[in-house]
């Protein structure tokens, strides 16, 4: 088995498919709030009364069978053919752009400036106002929790930027990226972000904003009670339209799993008339139903980020370790260059009694490569480089995320681990960038290599450390399932790991 498919086989192909499954289970416990603000809570009150669930924290306080239901739906929805759902996403699509733009500009008509620069004096006069609880205090201004909070925040929110995978599962075979990645799109996407959250905390003080319904309740408390029904209205239909949009791009990921033999064969089943991935789109959607029914919100938004944060370093790591390899088109019969060397080395030569020149040989070529062009020498030391940057940068990621106060105030022992960190960082990425990389020309060609591969890794692994324990249990506990899965089954049967050619998607009669 190849080195690099070893370490991020299993680990892409869990994390995808599981960040894909908390996304839909997510924007489902999402809808069921949304729709629960609208008839004063009830279903949150008749499942706290019915079906309490008695057990471990990180699960949630009721069994959700609203949101089971809801997903299970839109599964069948989507099973009947992508046509008759798609006009469906296009309609929700439309109320969703329309209700956007008015919230956008009407909350920036109802905004008040002094919410963002409110004083720790004006957290006791609400609390005496208010009958229901309020959010932590924090400091008061525009930054309350300075930047750990910023952070926090960023990692937990992190899972609001997962849903751009689904370009490239919605058309596998496109050959022309530069015209398949919406980079318009994803510019337009943070822009309304960026636009809800400013309005959002113009409208409301930010420890009285409503975690559940968040829109809705910011236009009661500013006096727009029957706006409030319009924009929740907005909010079921958004979600509905993400929920469409993410469990389409997920079913073709569980498809084309079965299809190389990562999962199981009989997922990959489509129908003939339609090609349809029924049963993906079922196994799928009862994977996220689960997830919806069991897990609290929080902690499903939380395991989602823990996840994709995972798989998008391991990306990083691809580009970093790939983009200094030796090409793959050569035949078997061309010899590599240590190759030659090596049988240019009689037996008996000087050599063999002088282990300290092949020594010496290895610390020269980490920093003055013999080659131009990528090696199989010079790759493999940029994989074991790659390796250990990823160590160290999950070392420095935990120092500046549990002590950052005590780093930064100048703490002898925590700053001199930081600094020797940051040394060998700078030393290991110094040898990566004296390697040769390939020349082989590339539409979207990543810059500033190993720089910013780098960068992204370490960002990466600096939010992941903001997760809670709770999401670190569920994350363990799934990706347990998912090697189990794929040491016991996927290593096995996939069709790549064994260099076989792919196999023709199994059909049901029309």
């Amino acid at each position: 088995m190849r080195p690099l498919a070893l370490t991020r086989g299993p680990i892409l192909s869990v994390n995808v498919r599981f960040s894909a499954a908390a996304a839909i289970a997510c924007t489902a416990r999402a809808w069921r709030y949304a729709f629960d603000s609208l008839i004063g809570d009830r279903i949150s009150q008749k499942l706290e009364e019915t079906v309490p669930l008695h057990a471990p924290y990180f699960l949630a306080t009721d069994a959700d069978f609203f949101a089971l239901g809801l997903v299970l739906l839109l599964a069948v929805l989507l099973a009947l053919g992508v046509p008759e759902s798609a006009w469906v996403y296009r309609v929700f699509t439309g109320i969703n752009l329309l209700v956007l733009s008015f919230i956008i500009l009407s909350g920036f008509i109802n905004g008040d400036l002094h919410n963002w620069k409110l004083t720790e004096q004006d957290y006791p006069l609400a609390t005496a106002v208010f009958s229901y609880s309020l959010g932590p205090p924090g400091a008061g201004g525009f930054v309350p929790f300075d930047f750990e909070g910023v952070v926090q925040g960023a990692a937990t929110c992190f899972y609001a930027f997962v849903g751009f995978a689904a370009i490239a599962a919605r058309e596998r075979g496109d050959l022309k990226p530069q015209r398949s990645i919406s980079l318009i799109s994803l510019l337009m996407c943070f822009l309304a972000y960026f636009a809800v959250s400013a309005v959002l905390t113009l409208m409301v003080p930010y420890y009285q904003i409503r975690h559940h319904s968040p829109l809705p309740e910011a236009f009661l408390h500013v006096g727009w009670g029957p706006a409030r029904c319009v924009v929740a209205v907005g909010v079921l239909c958004a979600l509905t339209s993400s929920l469409l949009g993410d469990m389409f791009p997920m079913s073709r990921l569980i498809g084309a799993m079965a299809e190389d033999g990562l999962l199981f064969r009989g997922l990959a089943r489509v129908y003939g008339h339609t090609k349809i991935p029924v049963v993906a789109i079922m196994s799928s959607g009862s994977l996220a139903g689960i997830m919806a029914l069991l897990f609290e919100f929080s902690h499903i938004a939380n395991l989602m980020a823990v996840a994709s944060l995972l798989a998008y370093s391991m990306v990083s790591f691809s580009v970093l370790v790939l983009r200094y390899q030796p090409g793959q088109n050569l035949s078997k019969s061309e010899k590599t260059e240590e190759e030659t060397e090596m049988e240019l080395v009689p037996v008996g030569s000087p050599l063999d009694s002088v282990p300290e020149a092949g020594t010496s040989n290895i610390l020269k070529s980490l920093w003055l490569p013999t080659s131009t062009t990528p090696t199989r020498k010079s790759g493999q030391i940029v994989y074991g480089c790659a390796f250990l940057l990823v160590l160290l940068l999950s070392i420095l990621s935990l120092v500046l995320a549990q002590w950052p106060r005590r780093v930064f105030s100048g703490d002898p022992a925590l700053t001199t681990v930081a600094v020797l960190l940051l040394l060998l960082i700078t030393g290991v990425t110094a040898i990566i960038w004296r390697q040769p990389q390939s020349p082989r020309p590339l539409t979207f060609r990543v810059p500033a290599l190993p720089v910013l591969p780098l960068v992204s890794i370490f960002v990466n692994l600096y939010l992941m450390m903001q997760m809670t324990s709770g999401a670190w249990i569920l994350f363990g506990i799934w990706n347990a399932i998912g090697f189990a899965i794929y040491f016991g089954y996927g290593v096995r049967h996939s069709l790549e790991e064994n260099n076989e050619p792919p196999a023709s998607t199994s059909q049901t009669p029309d």
